[in-house]
């Protein structure tokens, strides 16, 4: 798993300037799903969802301060037990490693800020700036990062563990979840990287001029209270970021790539099942957002492949799927039957979906975290995409017709029987009103059993995790 990475941002997607030959064979010799989604476009909700195998309102973790804690059971929990050794390398995002998560050792795990996460993006109505948005625009560039020493530690320990488990020191049959940081922010490349994307070369983001923005009061909030586009000085600039972030996808490829070299050196790639996800994507200044954080395509989308052992090579889904679809996945993959109280997970194993199983199925995502004034909702349906906002006017997207998401048909005459059918599909899943107050309460209830508002707004924002041993970068906290 990859953090923030764009599914626009992958040459097997059909970027012509990202250099990802890694990850582009990976796909070659295995299934991709076109219609890949987060369940919730933050981290922690979306890893909760991915642990879990369900969505984000039936479990909870609304936003990152609500981090998963080890129940309800995860998939690493069902191999456990069933006697299938289950590891994790990097990034987690949980509460903390004392709990019960599901894997049998924790290499090098990230967890949120001391327990909590970010408290301060709880605060909703109404949701206070974000000071610390503007570190991502003013680390934009190339250099070092503790993020991509971070990476190098996850990329060695994982090479390492294979060579372990070739050894046969990991058992017969094991789970190796590895997950990087990058691409995510802060937008910082090491020079190998960075300089193989000229900046006269590399794309700007779309949608930027006055008319492209969305008129919605939802998104305006959005825009405004995490302000990233203010930050930039010039057309420059936003290329230097542009090529930061490519540099960094690059840099995650060339880490999965040579992951992969030590599967198939250690002559473990035969009967290994590989699996290639990132847990939300970034808008990276596409109609001025930055980040994730909405359900447009360049946050809500996310790449996905699955190759190795029973998968079809130079296979592509069109059928819709999700993160929440890991977990049945995993569980076939590696023989172990479903538990009888997971009958009710919503998802699918990508295995079925590859042949051609639920072909008309809804891929959900859901967003009630920082900045947002209501619950976001999303359903994606063949070709198209329905974006619900309680208490304020939907959205709706031919995404065969118009894949950059320019034309809102909702606003449009001739389209009332695809409206039904979005909002049918997504009451079918959940009472989008019912979630949404519950969100709310949860959420007041933290914050109250932390001290309040205030106490919580003194805590100060930050903008991103801090990699292990490294000093939280907090903006407006105390003096």
């Amino acid at each position: 798993m990859s953090d923030e990475h764009s599914k626009r941002v992958a040459g097997f997607y059909g970027n012509e300037t990202i250099k990802t030959p890694h990850l582009d064979a990976l796909a070659a010799r295995g299934t991709v799903f076109d219609a890949a989604y987060t369940n919730c476009p933050i981290c922690v909700p979306a890893r909760a969802a991915f642990a879990t195998g369900r969505y984000v309102h039936q479990i909870g973790h609304w936003d990152n301060a609500f981090p998963y804690a080890g129940t309800p059971p995860a998939w690493g929990h069902r191999l456990q037990a069933a006697g299938h050794r289950c590891d994790s390398i990097g990034k987690l995002h949980y509460r903390g490693s004392t709990d019960p998560a599901g894997f049998d050792d924790e290499i090098l795990p990230l967890h949120v800020l001391n327990g909590e996460g970010d408290i301060q993006g709880m605060i909703r109505r109404p949701p206070p700036k974000r000071p610390s948005t503007a570190q991502l625009a003013g680390d934009a560039g190339p250099g070092e990062s503790t993020y991509i020493a971070y990476d190098r530690q996850i990329r060695d320990a994982a090479c390492d563990w294979l060579r372990a488990a070739a050894a046969g020191e990991r058992g017969e049959g094991w789970t190796c979840f590895v997950s990087f940081v990058c691409p995510h922010f802060p937008l910082v490349a090491s020079p190998e990287f960075f300089d193989l994307y000229p900046l006269d070369e590399v794309p700007m983001p779309r949608l930027r001029e006055a008319g492209d923005f969305p008129d919605h009061p939802v998104l305006r909030t959005l825009r405004a209270v995490q302000s990233y586009e203010d930050h930039f000085r010039d057309e420059e600039h936003v290329r230097i970021a542009v090529a930061a972030y490519y540099g960094m996808v690059s840099f995650l490829d060339d880490n999965v790539g040579r992951i992969l070299a030590t599967l198939e050196a250690t002559g473990l790639a035969e009967d290994t099942v590989v699996i290639y996800a990132s847990d939300h994507g970034d808008n990276l200044g596409t109609r001025t957002f930055w980040g994730k954080s909405n359900m447009y395509e360049e946050s809500a989308a996310i790449p996905m492949i699955m190759a190795g052992k029973d998968v079809p090579a130079g296979r592509r889904v069109a059928t819709p799927v999700s993160l929440i679809d890991a977990h049945p996945t995993i569980l076939e993959a590696v023989g172990v039957a479903p538990d009888p109280a997971d009958a009710d997970l919503p998802g699918r194993s990508l295995f079925a979906i590859v042949e051609g199983a639920d072909f008309d199925r809804t891929a959900f995502s859901e967003y009630h975290a920082v900045a947002s004034i209501t619950g976001i909702f999303m359903v994606r349906f063949g070709r198209y995409k329905y974006v619900y906002y309680v208490d304020h006017r939907p959205q709706l997207y031919d995404l065969e017709a118009d894949p950059f998401e320019t034309r809102d048909l909702a606003l449009e005459a001739g389209y009332e029987a695809v409206l039904v059918e979005g909002e049918r599909r997504l009451r079918e899943i959940c009472d989008p009103e019912a979630v949404n107050a519950r969100a709310f309460a949860d959420q007041a209830a933290r914050i109250e059993a932390l001290g309040g508002s205030e106490k919580v707004m003194s805590a100060g924002s930050f903008p991103y995790t801090p990699a292990p041993g490294e000093t939280p970068r907090i903006s407006g906290g105390p003096a």
